[in-house]
């Protein structure tokens, strides 16, 4: 069991085997922010919002820790991180189980901190997910497999804001090249906003959401 806290919303449009979008907040958020997307995205989908498993403060949640000190600074605490990948991937096979979901059509959707895990989900287990929308996030080679299978058909949605305060768009821009090298389909955009989503950095991948639908 993975024991994830989630919201749900059901098709709009009754289908026998709904397309299934998982979201993923970032760090010191909750599973509200990002379901606001949900009445704008396609009827067809079952969406389930998931809140991370970490409480920072009341109604705070992290996927990770971000921890601060003098000899190392800023680093993320890797195997929180990991456990939280383990406990997506379980909730994921829970959430196509219980609402009898399209197993071929799953999107995972992150920003964020969100963005970084939807990344390396889908290294540590291949095809888990056919879709990733990362926003806002990056790889961290850091939270990779030994290796990675030649064997994944996933293709990923990336985008970031170029005048981000919180994490630095050049971190951003390594994730085309390191998908390129391994011939994974993506498309990477750039939005000048800050750490957020700008309205048309939603339409382009909602569109991108359509046409895989």
């Amino acid at each position: 069991m993975s024991d994830l806290q989630y919201l749900v919303r059901q098709p709009i449009t009754a289908v026998e085997n709904p397309p299934l979008l998982i979201l993923l907040h970032g760090y010191g958020s909750n599973e509200q922010d990002l379901f606001s997307f949900a009445e704008e995205l396609p009827d067809d989908f079952l969406i389930v919002s998931a809140q991370a498993p970490n409480s920072l403060s009341f109604g705070s949640y992290a996927w990770y820790a971000i921890n601060f000190d003098d000899i190392n600074g800023k680093f993320s605490d890797l195997e929180q991180a990991k456990e939280s990948i383990d406990k997506i991937a379980v909730f994921i096979d829970e959430i196509i189980a219980k609402y009898n979901t399209n197993p071929a059509k799953t999107f995972l959707l992150g920003f964020s901190q969100g963005a970084i895990l939807s990344y390396s989900l889908s290294f540590f287990y291949p095809n888990k997910v056919q879709h990733v929308i990362a926003l806002s996030g990056y790889i961290n080679t850091e939270l990779l497999p030994t290796s990675i299978s030649k064997e994944i058909k996933t293709d990923y949605y990336c985008s970031h804001g170029s005048v981000d305060q919180v994490l630095p768009v050049e971190w951003a821009r390594k994730s085309k090249p390191f998908l390129d090298n391994l011939s994974f389909n993506n498309t990477y955009s750039e939005y000048p906003v800050g750490h957020g989503v700008a309205p048309q950095n939603f339409y382009s991948f909602k569109k991108w959401i359509e046409d895989r639908m």
